[in-house]
């Protein structure tokens, strides 16, 4: 197989459109760090910093979760269970893109390539938290949330309450679409003795506990419109936003889980767009 085929079934393989979920988030974070588009150097350097992090956490959450995979009707034809990609090429594509994080957080700032590899550690510890306990869901939301965290301290070396905000928006975002999402193994995960809050509370309960963590993430993103001094666009986006809710979590229901993909995918990625869209314009019309 050749190396480009190989590195597709990769990129196929860590759901490299994803990036997308974070990536405006961090984009967000970057224009209200600078009240204006970062510099193009910048830019560059936490686009990349975002996807070598993104892109080395998802391939090692593979690597680590292989047999797990190889067991799950739903994921064993992934390319690691099914014998697409061998290990030793996920384990360099892994080297490979934590490389480039910590060498984008170098191009960026001393704090930023500080913290490169205490923030690699914290995404790869991520993989193992669903074998001890049932709040992965949260650890998986603060591991998203610290792309603009790490574009704030990118653009102004320091922390504020405004990134604080944002890491915590997209923390709760994160973790009540993944409670949704891992709705549909449950009975796996009992089986297997993994740990989710589906599994623990059953999915009507953990479907509840998602819903007050989306309420709880729209109730921050009014603060930060308060904080910022944001304008009408960005509330007509938040209110937007919301509707988007709304209607991801009329999308499933604890006896009808068919529609997860559709909110997982298409719901969430257009939220992190709007937010974008809608708070960019605001603030850089206002200047």
């Amino acid at each position: 197989m050749s190396f480009l085929k190989r590195l597709r079934i990769t990129l196929e393989m860590i759901k490299f459109e994803h990036t997308v979920f974070a990536l405006p988030f961090a984009l967000l974070s970057a224009i209200l760090a600078s009240s204006d588009w970062p510099e193009a150097p910048k830019l560059f350097w936490i686009v990349m910093a975002m996807v070598g992090a993104r892109s080395a956490a998802m391939a090692f959450n593979r690597i680590v979760d292989r047999r797990i995979d190889a067991e799950n009707p739903r994921t064993k034809m992934r390319a690691l269970p099914s014998g697409q990609l061998s290990e030793s090429f996920v384990v360099l594509f892994t080297i490979a893109s934590a490389a480039l994080f910590v060498g984008a957080a170098w191009k960026l700032n001393p704090l930023c390539f500080r913290l490169s590899v205490p923030v690699l550690v914290i995404l790869f510890f991520y993989s193992y938290t669903k074998r001890f306990t049932s709040y992965s869901h949260l650890v998986l939301g603060f591991c998203l949330g610290m792309a603009p965290l790490g574009a704030w301290i990118a653009v102004r070396g320091d922390v504020r309450l405004t990134p604080v905000l944002l890491c915590s928006i997209v923390m709760l975002w994160t973790a009540g679409f993944d409670i949704i999402y891992a709705c549909q193994d449950v009975e796996f995960d009992r089986r297997e003795h993994l740990f989710s809050l589906p599994n623990r509370l059953g999915i009507r309960a953990a479907l509840n506990v998602s819903t007050a963590m989306h309420g709880f993430m729209l109730l921050l993103l009014v603060a930060l419109f308060i904080l910022e001094s944001l304008g009408w666009v960005s509330l007509g986006g938040i209110v937007l936003v919301g509707a988007l809710l709304w209607y991801e979590h009329r999308l499933v229901r604890p006896d009808d889980l068919s529609n997860v993909n559709a909110s997982f995918f298409t719901v969430n990625g257009c939220i992190s767009i709007l937010l974008l869209l809608a708070v960019g314009f605001d603030r850089l019309t206002s200047q």
